[in-house]
């Protein structure tokens, strides 16, 4: 009996073999990502968002806010209510404007993200800096299926690999981990490229070394 394999093979079959790149998707609950077009965190990377604030309102502000409150004397309590309370209401609106301001997206040749409410942050990372990449998973992002992909690059300034991209809740985060590795695997990673420049540069050192040490030679002669 002939196997025939599953529709999501056949088209990592064509990806691997370089055909019909664009085509190629993940498909996640909410959203799905496609190869050359924009694709967004999943909506359960907000939820988690909100849960952080409400564990931040109610272990850290809420203890202490209440007694204040009830205790203090409205010339006190009044004040600090001015302040903390716009922040709260500030960093709840801020959330979901956050969420809508990350963008990512994946070409045949490098990462493209960008995000940022008030300050906005773009980047750029080339497959062929990319060394390793890894899985960043909470027990509150366990519990709701998301995960942040962790991109190492080739650090230039201290030799090592550093973290430079972050892709933030992720629903199918190994398919897509597994996808971004492939074209890492098809590019000839940077530090080799930059290896080889520098030997070539020591061996054009080495010879004018040589050409001069004849030409002196010559004089003394």
């Amino acid at each position: 009996m002939d196997h025939y394999p599953s529709g999501r093979s056949r088209e990592l079959q064509r990806f691997k073999k370089g055909e019909e790149h664009t085509g190629w998707r993940i498909m996640g609950e909410l959203h799905e990502i496609r190869i050359g077009e924009e694709f967004k965190p999943s909506p359960k990377f907000m939820k988690l968002y909100f849960i952080y604030y409400l564990f931040t309102i109610i272990i850290g502000f809420l203890p202490w806010y209440i007694p204040m409150v009830i205790l203090a004397p409205p010339v006190a309590s009044v004040p600090i209510s001015l302040v903390f309370i716009p922040m709260i209401i500030f960093a709840g609106a801020w959330i979901p404007k956050y969420y809508n301001s990350i963008a990512y997206k994946l070409t045949e040749h490098e990462i493209i993200w960008r995000r940022g409410v008030w300050f906005k942050y773009t980047g750029i990372v080339p497959y062929n800096r990319i060394t390793n990449i890894d899985v960043a998973q909470g027990p509150i992002s366990r519990r709701l299926g998301i995960a942040s992909l962790k991109i190492q690059t080739a650090g230039y300034s201290a030799g090592k690999a550093r973290a430079e991209l972050r892709l933030d809740g992720i629903e199918r985060f190994e398919e897509l981990r597994d996808l971004i590795m492939s074209f890492v695997k098809k590019r000839k990673p940077a530090a080799v490229e930059v290896f080889e420049e520098e030997e070539l540069d020591q061996r054009i050192l080495d010879e004018l070394v040589k050409i001069r040490k004849l030409l002196e030679n010559c004089v003394k002669r």
